[in-house]
């Protein structure tokens, strides 16, 4: 807070309309970003499962809304059969994601029937790279939807 703002306050003075406009609008401008920080917007959609001959191919939508690029965002997933049994598990990159884009990935699940996937689990994030470097806390960034019955969470 201003040096001026907090004296004022302090001593219990008036705050000038112009003065407190101003705080009121640095506050709120530090909030708006603090909620809606671009680089912890990537979601990843479960859009469908297509019968392959012998396995299931998962579609899945990701979108990177925010500015940071990801040369490596490698995921412990795990498929679960209806019955709630783990059925596989298995290391799935999504990179390279790019920053503001939409992608289509894909990816079968050999000898596995699109009926005997129950649901999908992001057991953690194994490998998260932006710009070269590893980023910080990669899985709280990642927001999961989908638009079957088959449910992909964290």
């Amino acid at each position: 807070m201003p040096r001026a703002v907090s004296g004022a306050i302090a001593a219990n003075r008036r705050i000038s309309a112009p003065v407190l406009a101003a705080v009121v609008a640095v506050f709120s401008l530090t909030a708006d970003v603090a909620l809606s920080d671009p680089a912890k917007q990537v979601t990843l959609e479960l859009n469908k499962l297509e019968a392959q001959d012998k396995s299931c191919r998962a579609y899945l939508v990701v979108s990177n809304d925010g500015t940071t690029v990801y040369q490596s965002f490698k995921l412990d997933l795990v498929m679960f059969q209806p019955d709630g049994v783990i059925g596989k598990r298995f290391a799935l990159d999504l990179a390279p994601i790019k920053a503001g884009k939409k992608t289509v990935k894909l990816f079968d699940l050999d000898g596995v029937a699109c009926d005997k996937v129950g649901s999908f689990l992001v057991n953690d994030i194994m490998e998260c790279k932006s710009d070269g470097a590893a980023a910080d806390d990669c899985l709280s960034r990642l927001t999961l939807s989908s638009l079957g019955q088959v449910k992909i969470s964290k």
